[in-house]
């Protein structure tokens, strides 16, 4: 069960001398300029179950947060609350119910510009809780087997966009570490980079705590240590080719004590884009799919918006 607000770093607003606010949760307008203060109350639950093979969410939350403002061209501040009555999974992000008030007095323009850019920057927080909830959270979460050791395992996957099928199959099946059934993932990724800076988002430390948005530990030479996510992954390089390939020692922290999958990542140039080729060996069965879900959501899709990010400020 995930507690709203127990240590995610992204929902603490800290009060600095240097006035800033450190999670990005200020905006400004004609108006003037608002943020929000705290997190006042909340209410409520989030719950994963295992189902058949998938994970079902059920979350439900009360939430009030506070804001404060001031107006750009008389300097007065004014303050109010921001209530969320009711997010659930019944109601996507851009259908929950966001109410904005103020405390008495002039400042209507403010309590406006809340309603407006601060209610967008709430939802696009709201969609960061439920990305960490069903990623994050469900990090290692085990899940029942889809089939008994033994027989064959496959799953069948549309190729979206770059990503190319997965598959694992019945020869993947062995017996390693602490003597439990593990399988080997592989999977393909095209990124709009060459190999050269893709290599580096893996080997330097301020490009992974970009793209993972936790501090991390990155020791890029071999028997280097590696810590991300808050310490949800960890391992050590045991080989690294520069631009061409890079083998770590892997583990999840839901994983039994002191097992480790072996992961390859493979770079290869195509032209103006680079082709990584993943191959993890060792994954317990019962982790197949969060750790695949892990590279995907956690790994690919967020070094993906990172080269966007970094086109889009060159251009």
């Amino acid at each position: 069960m995930a507690k709203w607000g127990q240590g995610d770093p992204r929902w603490i607003v800290e009060e600095r001398a240097d006035a800033t606010n450190v999670n990005n949760w200020h905006w400004e307008g004609e108006a003037g300029r608002c943020e929000i203060g705290a997190l006042k109350h909340v209410e409520g639950e989030a719950s994963c179950n295992s189902r058949k093979g998938k994970l079902i969410f059920f979350y439900e939350w009360n939430l009030r947060l506070s804001w404060k403002g001031t107006v750009k061209e008389s300097g007065e501040k004014h303050k109010g609350s921001v209530e969320i009555p009711n997010l659930s999974e019944e109601n996507e992000v851009d259908d929950t119910e966001i109410n904005v008030s103020k405390k008495k007095g002039e400042g209507d323009a403010l309590k406006d510009l809340m309603r407006t850019e601060g209610t967008t920057k709430v939802r696009e927080a709201l969609r960061d809780y439920l990305k960490a909830l069903k990623t994050e959270f469900t990090l290692g979460m085990i899940l029942p087997t889809k089939a008994p050791v033994g027989e064959e395992l496959a799953t069948e996957r549309k190729p979206s966009g770059s990503t190319v099928q997965d598959s694992v199959t019945p020869q993947s099946l062995d017996m390693v570490g602490v003597k439990i059934p593990t399988v080997r993932i592989q999977m393909r990724e095209v990124f709009n980079s060459p190999a050269e800076e893709l290599y580096s988002i893996f080997t330097k430390k301020e490009l992974v705590q970009k793209f993972s948005k936790c501090p991390a530990v990155i020791e890029a030479e071999k028997g280097g240590k590696l810590q991300m996510f808050e310490g949800c992954v960890s391992g050590e390089y045991t080989e690294l080719v520069p631009s061409q390939r890079i083998v770590l020692k892997w583990r999840c922290r839901s994983w039994p004590d002191e097992h480790y999958a072996t992961v390859a990542l493979n770079f290869q140039d195509l032209a103006a884009q680079s082709e990584l080729e993943l191959e993890c060996k060792g994954v317990p069965v019962s982790h197949e799919e969060s750790t695949r879900q892990c590279w995907k959501k956690q790994y690919f899709e967020e070094i993906h918006l990172l080269l966007q990010q970094s086109k889009d400020n060159m251009e």
